[in-house]
C-alpha cells in the first residue's frame, strides 16, 4: 500500500520528518498551527538553519510531494499515517516537561479521524505518555479503535537532521499491534534496507530508549567535564585524559570532550524532564545521578566566567570582551539555553564590553540578547578587546589565523571554552592561551 503521510508540527522535527519522507517517495502533508510559519515553509523557507533542509524541502515543494496547512480537518481527511512532531519544551513552574502542545495536537485532530490510520508519536515524551495518548484518541475519534498509537521516537542532532534522518543509527519502534509494526516497516522500508537496526519494544520502553539515551549522553559530557576540573586542581590535561581514554573500547571517544557544556532546546530539558519523571516514580537514585549531571554542566558555565576573569587581572570593569560563537553548537543558529550566550551576557553584567559574531546565529542572539554588541565578523568582535573567548567551535574559528587578530586586540588573551583551537599556534603566535581542564 502507498501511504499518504501527515506530519503535525512543523518545527525544526517536523520540518524535517516532513522532507526527509517526501525524499522517500511518499506525499506529505504538514502542519502547524502557526499561519506564519506554514506560510513561510509553503514558500520553501525555513524557520530555522539546518544544513542541507531548505534545498530539500524546495524540491518536494516543487515536485508536489510536500505541502502545508494549518487544518487538522484536512490533515485527518489526506493522512493515513499521522506523525506527531510536537514540541515538548521544559515547563515554566518545573523541570518536567510542558505536555500542552501535544495534547493539543492530539485533541485537535483526534475528533476528525473518521477511519482506519496510524497515530505516530516522534516527540520526546515523558514515560507513560503514549499510553494516556493511546486512550484519549479512542475516546475522541469518530473511528475510535480503528486509530492504532505507535511511538516512535526521533534521535536527530541539529547540524546533522537529514542524515540521522535518511540513514539513522537504530530505528525504534513502540507498538501494540503486529498492523502497526507492518506500515512503520513499510514506510521505513528504504532506510531499513540500507542496514539501520531495528528495535521492536512496548510504548514505555520506547519512550525510554530517547530519554536513557540522552541522560547517557550528558553524563559522559559531565563526566568528561567534572575530570577537567580535577585536570586544573593538579595541573593534568584533560584532552590528553580523554584522549588516553578514548583507546579503552568500553569507553570509546566520542563526546569524551571536555569544554564548557551542552545546551540547546533538547539535552538540557529532555535531562530535566527525566529527572522530574524519575522523580515522581521514586526512584531516588537515579534522580541523584542525573541531579548530578545537570549540576555539574551548569557549573561549566561559572567556570569559564572565573577563568575570564583571571585572565582579566580579576575584573571585568572596563575591559572589552571579544566572544566567538553565539548558537548552542557549530552548523545551527539555535540559541536556546546557549552556553556561549550565558557567558557572554553574564561577563557583560559584570561590568565587561562584549561584543558578539556568530556565521548563523546573529539575528536569534540579538533578539534574545539586545543589550550586547554584535559583529559581522570574527576580526570586528575582537577589535579592541583585552580577551577573546571562543565559546562554539564553527569550523571558521578552528581555521582562524591568530596572526589577523593579533593586529586588532588590545591584548593577546584566548581562553578556548571549547578546547577545539591548537594551543601550540596560537601561543607561538604571541597569545596567551588558557581553556577548561588544560595547565
Amino acid at each position: 500500500m502507498v501511504y499518504r503521510i501527515t506530519v503535525v508540527g512543523a518545527g525544526y522535527l517536523g520540518a524535517t520528518h516532513a522532507a526527509c519522507l517526501a525524499e522517500l517517495g511518499f506525499e506529505v502533508l504538514g502542519m502547524d498551527v502557526d499561519a506564519t510559519k506554514v506560510a513561510a515553509l509553503s514558500e520553501g523557507r525555513l524557520p530555522c538553519y539546518e544544513p542541507g533542509l531548505e534545498p530539500l524541502l524546495r524540491k518536494h515543494i516543487e515536485s508536489g510531494r510536500l505541502r502545508f496547512t494549518t487544518s487538522y480537518g484536512e490533515v485527518a481527511d489526506f493522512g493515513d499515517v499521522h506523525f506527531l512532531c510536537v514540541g515538548t519544551p521544559q515547563r515554566q513552574d518545573s523541570f518536567a516537561a510542558d505536555l500542552s502542545y501535544l495534547d493539543a495536537a492530539v485533541e485537535g485532530l483526534a475528533p476528525h479521524l473518521n477511519r482506519t490510520c496510524l497515530l505516530v508519536g516522534k516527540s520526546t515524551v515523558p514515560v507513560g505518555t503514549a499510553d494516556r495518548l493511546a486512550s484519549r484518541v479512542v475516546e475522541l475519534a469518530p473511528a475510535g479503535e480503528l486509530v492504532e498509537v505507535a511511538w516512535n521516537p526521533e534521535f536527530l542532532r541539529e547540524g546533522h537532521g537529514v542524515a540521522d534522518t535518511l540513514a539513522p543509527d537504530r530505528m525504534v519502534l513502540g507498538i501494540r499491534t503486529e498492523r502497526a509494526e507492518r506500515v512503520l516497516r513499510e514506510i521505513y522500508a528504504a532506510v531499513i534496507t540500507a542496514g539501520a537496526p531495528v528495535v521492536v519494544t512496548d510504548f514505555s520502553t520506547a519512550e525510554l530508549v530517547k530519554s536513557a539515551a540522552n541522560a547517557f549522553l550528558t553524563a559522559k559530557i559531565s563526566f568528561i567535564n567534572a575530570m577537567a576540573e580535577v585536570c586544573e586542581a593538579t595541573g593534568a590535561d584533560v584532552t590528553q585524559l580523554a584522549a588516553a581514554l578514548a583507546h579503552d573500547p568500553r569507553i570509546g571517544g566520542r563526546f569524551l570532550h571536555a569544554g564548557l557544556g551542552f545546551g540547546g532546546g533538547c539535552l538540557p530539558k529532555d535531562l530535566r524532564a527525566f529527572i522530574a519523571r524519575v522523580e515522581e516514580l521514586g526512584v531516588d537514585a537515579a534522580v541523584a545521578l542525573l541531579q548530578d549531571v545537570d549540576a555539574i554542566n551548569t557549573q561549566r558555565r561559572t567556570r569559564m566566567i572565573d577563568l575570564a576573569r583571571e585572565q582579566c587581572d580579576k575584573t571585568f570593569t572596563g575591559r572589552r570582551i571579544g566572544v566567538l560563537g553565539a548558537a548552542f553548537k557549530p552548523n545551527s543558529d539555535d540559541i536556546r539555553d546557549s552556553p556561549a550566550l550565558h557567558v557572554a551576557a553574564a561577563i557583560q553584567r559584570l561590568g565587561a564590553q562584549v561584543t558578539v559574531y556568530d556565521p548563523k546565529a546573529m539575528d536569534n542572539a540579538r533578539a534574545q540578547f539586545p543589550l550586547l554588541s554584535y559583529a559581522d565578523s570574527a576580526v570586528e568582535a575582537a577589535n579592541g578587546a583585552h580577551l577573546v573567548l571562543h565559546l562554539t567551535e564553527w569550523q571558521e574559528f578552528r581555521d582562524m589565523d591568530p596572526v589577523v587578530l593579533s593586529a586588532v586586540v588590545a591584548q593577546k588573551r584566548m581562553v578556548d571554552g571549547r578546547n577545539a583551537l591548537d594551543p601550540a599556534i596560537w601561543r607561538s603566535a604571541g597569545w596567551t592561551y588558557r581553556a577548561l581542564g588544560r595547565p
